[in-house]
């Protein structure tokens, strides 16, 4: 069993950044497949990036070339840097992990464990 805590959301400006970490409950994140997915009121969720343990990444077009996902396999920690942020960015923000071997993916399906979100608001 794999258990997940997001944080780092908060409130910010059009065209501003922030941050999003997770922490999973695990020895190492090294052979875990780590994703971020979000939804936003009224909407499904959906996938914005993943990161393979052999550095594979994906990413949904809305975020391609502003949001960033890495992670620190010695601190259990999966980033997610958000540049440029969008009104439409405006969600509930969560991280997933898959601990057997998969491509890249960004259907929620594939994804057996989750955290319980973090808070992202983009005003403009």
């Amino acid at each position: 069993q794999v258990q997940l805590v997001e944080s780092g959301g908060g409130s910010v400006q059009a065209g501003g950044s922030l941050r999003l970490s997770c922490t999973a409950s695990i020895g190492t994140l090294s052979p875990l497949t780590m994703a971020w997915f979000r939804q936003a009121p009224g909407k499904e969720r959906e996938g914005v990036a993943t990161h393979t343990p052999s550095g594979r990444t994906a990413y949904a077009d809305s975020v391609k070339g502003r949001f960033i996902i890495s992670r620190d396999n010695a601190n259990n920690v999966l980033y997610l840097q958000m540049n440029s942020l969008q009104p439409e960015d405006t969600a509930m923000y969560y991280c997933a992990a898959n601990d057997r071997w998969m491509n890249p993916s960004l259907l929620r399906t594939r994804y057996p464990y989750w955290g319980q979100g973090t808070q992202v608001a983009v005003f403009s």
